[in-house]
């Protein structure tokens, strides 16, 4: 079974990892203290995480098809109980904290949508995609979506109903549907601001189109995002030589912001190296999808491609000041056990697909 391991595909998560270990243990070193708590605990969720990629490429993915009602069930129930008994950080309610650790439900949610959103359009691929499947569909994405949405936490929200699109859009959207959606996303969006938005969110917002409007408050941390970025030239300052995030201009270096550290200290190339790690992981996956023999495989790898390229897309363009700030972490690579045992657990997937697809992986 080992031969069939998509070796590439796991030699390009170990980049990205190690490149977010390194940036988390240089940010560390700043600390007055030298406290390496949050390397340590990354480096403890990493080693879980490579149990869990082992027994999902051993186990048989399709299993899944199967639980994928229950698995998002519980992600429901999840969803519930942290707006209920929840810990709440930075004015968002979307922790359990247990022995030291966090748990961030919403995480686990975007897995079993991805799941049940897979079971669901694979049971309709053939026949002509209408408006019947365009509601059911859409109302599996937002329940949960309006749930992470009273936390609140819209960047999450914005990834769970990101990925709802995705499928709808290779499910084959006909143009009416599309125009609809379109103007419901308009008149959903001028509601969330009137009525739905916090202040701080629309600040946020603001602070996109004109980060200068702000630079002491709300515009700091993209500010100091794109100084750090530029500041890293070609090569970098180095590792732990970063004068944003080793001198704490940085806010959020950690998990936010994560890829300016990089770039700051490692510069154009070990951006490079990151964004170069993350393509071969999306060719990969779709080397995947062009073998798989099944609608449902050939879901379940889209919902996976578009968990981690809309997160990759919003962190990096936010950290360059192209996107809002809504506290998206960069797979694989920012601080954060949920978001890393998420991704990993995609990646186990992935190998489990690349073991059975009955097709050596080149």
């Amino acid at each position: 079974m080992l031969p069939k391991f998509d070796w590439v595909q796991l030699g390009a998560m170990f980049v990205l990892v190690a490149f977010g270990l390194a940036a988390i243990y240089s940010v560390a070193l700043s600390a007055e203290s030298g406290d390496l708590q949050f390397f340590q605990k990354q480096l403890v969720v990493f080693g879980i995480g490579v149990v869990l990629i082992v027994f999902m490429a051993l186990s048989n993915y399709r299993l899944f098809r199967n639980w994928a009602f229950l698995l998002y069930l519980i992600g429901l129930l999840l969803l519930v109980g942290v707006l209920l008994f929840g810990t709440t950080v930075r004015g968002t309610t979307g922790w359990f904290r247990l022995f030291g650790f966090s748990f961030q439900p919403v995480e686990f949610m975007k897995l079993s949508l991805v799941f049940v959103l897979a079971k669901y359009f694979s049971e309709k691929a053939r026949r002509q995609f209408g408006w019947r499947e365009l509601f059911a569909s859409g109302l599996l994405t937002i329940v949960p979506s309006v749930l992470v949405f009273a936390q609140p936490d819209f960047g999450s929200a914005s990834i769970l109903v990101g990925i709802w699109v995705v499928f709808v859009f290779f499910a084959g959207i006909r143009l009416r549907h599309a125009l609809f959606l379109s103007v419901l996303s308009a008149m959903s969006a001028l509601s969330a601001w009137f009525f739905f938005f916090a202040d701080y969110q629309k600040e946020r917002i603001m602070i996109f189109f004109d980060p200068a409007r702000d630079p002491l408050g709300h515009g700091y941390n993209v500010l100091q995002a794109i100084i750090a970025i530029g500041s890293g030239k070609f090569f970098g300052r180095g590792l732990g030589f970063g004068s944003q995030s080793q001198l704490k201009f940085l806010p959020e270096s950690q998990t936010d912001f994560i890829f300016a550290v990089i770039a700051e200290e490692l510069g154009f190339i070990g951006v490079i190296f990151v964004l170069g790690a993350f393509v071969l992981l999306f060719l990969r996956l779709f080397h995947l999808m062009q073998v798989s023999r099944d609608d449902y495989t050939s879901y379940l790898l889209i919902g996976f491609g578009a968990i981690l390229f809309i997160q990759v897309v919003v962190n990096v363009g936010m950290n360059l000041g192209l996107l809002p700030v809504t506290g998206i972490a960069l797979p694989f690579v920012s601080y954060g056990g949920s978001s890393l045992l998420m991704s990993l657990a995609i990646v186990g997937l992935m190998q489990s697909i690349a073991v059975r697809s009955g097709s050596k992986v080149s």
